[in-house]
């Protein structure tokens, strides 16, 4: 039966309690909290003795704070007990609505496990409900999804006696409000840890952003950021100082264009083959000045893991130098050091790219293209003869060799129709597979006749040998040697049509390839470039004559380069001969 000063205190208690249970609030951090915890207990719930054992990571239990005992507190706090043995406690005993109770009837089978234990000397119990000193009280702490949290352990309380009802209802209020405020105080260090954590990740990355920009700055080459995807894919959205003294243009224009934009007109493809993960390109852009200039593209996606690419970095390296020493060496090795003009190499790269394989016996003249339009046997503008080869025949072209242009320019005809492609015929003498319509699409080469002027162009080789070059080298030197060869490659050079090839075959032969001629346009050539040639050389204050004796052979399909060559240099010899020493140093 309830005694009339029991109200009294239970509401003293119940004071206590609330003032104890708001100190649990105030506590900054999860060590202040476990302290304040343990304090409540001995100050407000009339215990001498508590302390908190804290779940680990591990699931062990380390006794996290202790109040009551300097010297119990120096000797376990901080000591771990396995989860094992815990758990077999919180079975043990009696259960008190929550609590646990372990009487020193059955502790002492405890006495040897790894709990931290701490007992204190005193008389035995005389009476039912007194407290022994082995005797265990322990108060669970769980978090509102079951998970424990901790334990609160107590003992020798002050009264000397077991906890009543009302007792044991304050502990077991206790630590629930406990157990809510050590998981508050959980939640905020790992918020502050994660605050802590994006701070230094968002100082390392504006580091990062910094080295980026200084390095993206001041690079001694080109550097461009471009956007990837959407209407605006390849928009420059930003380039350092290097690219915009490269172009020549300053930033706020470059934003306006692409690299697309900027690109030669020749070179876009390469632009767009070029793979945009460490893709590579070597191409020109376009300076403010109207010039291009010859870069190296190396192109990097910068991307998002979660979001995908977000925009292309490209490294621009200004390589106009290299290409430039690049074009010198490949003009040095396909052209004459003395004269400039393209060396045998370079000629028999350049006839041989009009010659096919095509049998030499089938051949075409006008009068049978024409008769081949009417029967029908003609496709496009070819006639195809007895093999099944399409062979093409023109009765127009340009005669002689009209002024003006050098021999750098190839020999490409005037018309639309020349093939300017590579041999669609492998050297086994069979046509490549056609690929539009019955018929290859290689233009033939074919001689005109030399009996009879048939109206047939064809490709004039002019093999020109020079007279008298050689007294001039005995007696003069090669010095004057020389000058005699510049002097002679430049009247020829400008005794031919643009797109005609002079070119230098050795010592004192050159060789003239003039497309689109008659037998009569040869041989008037011939004539004009052998008048340009005699007028008298001036070397050093002195004036020197040569002659030029000249061959006229003809390119046609079904033979090599070397064997029309050889056929003009046989020409040439035979007319050498045929004019006396004294007449061919005239002309």
């Amino acid at each position: 039966m309830e005694t009339e000063s029991e109200p009294y205190v239970r509401l003293a208690t119940l004071r206590q309690l609330h003032r104890v249970v708001a100190d649990l609030n105030t506590a900054r951090s999860l060590a202040d909290t476990l302290q304040t915890v343990v304090d409540g207990i001995v100050v407000g719930l009339g215990y001498e003795l508590a302390c908190v054992n804290l779940v680990r990571p591990d699931g062990d239990l380390v006794v996290a704070a202790f109040a009551g005992d300097p010297a119990a507190e120096a000797l376990i706090t901080g000591r771990v007990g396995s989860r094992a043995s815990w758990d077999r406690r919180l079975t043990m005993g009696e259960n008190w609505d929550g609590l646990r109770f372990i009487p020193h009837t059955e502790g002492w089978v405890l006495m040897e496990d790894d709990v931290p234990q701490w007992h204190t000397d005193g008389p035995d119990p005389r009476f039912e409900d007194e407290w022994h000193p082995e005797d265990r009280l322990y108060a669970p702490m769980y978090a509102s999804g079951g998970e424990l949290l901790g334990v609160i352990s107590v003992d020798r309380p002050r009264n000397g006696r077991r906890p009543g009802a009302w007792g044991r209802e304050a502990l077991q209020m206790y630590a629930f409000q406990a157990a809510i405020a050590i998981s508050n105080a959980r939640l905020r260090a790992n918020m502050q840890r994660a605050l802590v954590r994006l701070e230094r990740e968002q100082q390392a990355l504006r580091a990062s952003e910094e080295s980026f920009r200084q390095a993206f700055e001041y690079a001694p080459s080109g550097m461009a950021i471009a956007e990837m995807g959407g209407d605006q894919h390849g928009r420059l959205l930003r380039t350092n100082d290097a690219l915009c003294r490269l172009l020549g243009r300053p930033a706020s224009v470059l934003r306006r264009y692409s690299f697309s934009d900027l690109v030669h007109p020749e070179d876009i493809g390469t632009l767009l083959r070029t793979s945009a993960e460490g893709g590579r390109a070597e191409l020109r852009l376009g300076r403010r000045d109207g010039t291009y200039v010859w870069v190296s593209l190396r192109n990097s996606v910068v991307a998002d893991a979660a979001d995908g690419p977000r925009f292309l970095l490209t490294h621009v390296e200004d390589i106009e130098e290299r290409k430039r020493h690049e074009l010198q060496l490949a003009h040095r090795a396909s052209h004459d050091s003395l004269t400039g003009l393209p060396n045998s190499a370079e000629l028999r790269s350049r006839l041989g790219a009009r010659l096919c394989r095509r049998p030499q016996s089938v051949r075409a003249t006008a009068i049978e293209a024409l008769d081949a339009a009417f029967e029908g046997r003609e496709a496009h503008t070819g006639h195809v003869g007895h093999d099944g080869y399409e062979v093409r025949v023109e009765a127009g072209g340009a005669g002689g060799g009209g002024g003006g242009g050098g021999g750098e320019h190839g020999f490409q005809a005037d018309g639309p129709d020349r093939f300017t492609g590579p041999d669609p015929f492998d050297y086994s003498g069979a046509p490549a597979a056609p690929t539009d319509g019955p018929y290859d699409h290689h233009v033939h080469t074919v001689a005109p006749s030399t009996e009879a002027d048939d109206g047939t162009k064809g490709l004039a080789v002019l093999f020109c040998d020079l007279d008298g070059f050689k007294s001039i080298n005995d007696r003069f030197g090669h010095h004057t040697g020389d000058a005699v060869l510049i002097e002679v490659a430049r009247r020829l050079t400008t005794g031919v049509r643009d797109g005609d090839t002079v070119a230098r075959l050795g010592g004192d032969e050159f060789v003239v390839l003039a497309d689109g001629l008659g037998a009569a346009d040869a041989a008037d050539l011939a004539v004009r470039l052998r008048n340009a040639i005699i007028p008298p050389i001036r070397v050093d204050g002195r004036a020197v004559r040569v002659g030029a004796s000249f061959g006229i052979g003809w390119a046609s399909c079904g033979m090599s380069a070397d064997e029309v060559l050889r056929s003009a240099d046989q020409r040439m010899y035979i007319e050498k001969r045929s004019r006396s020493k004294a007449h061919r140093r005239a002309g």
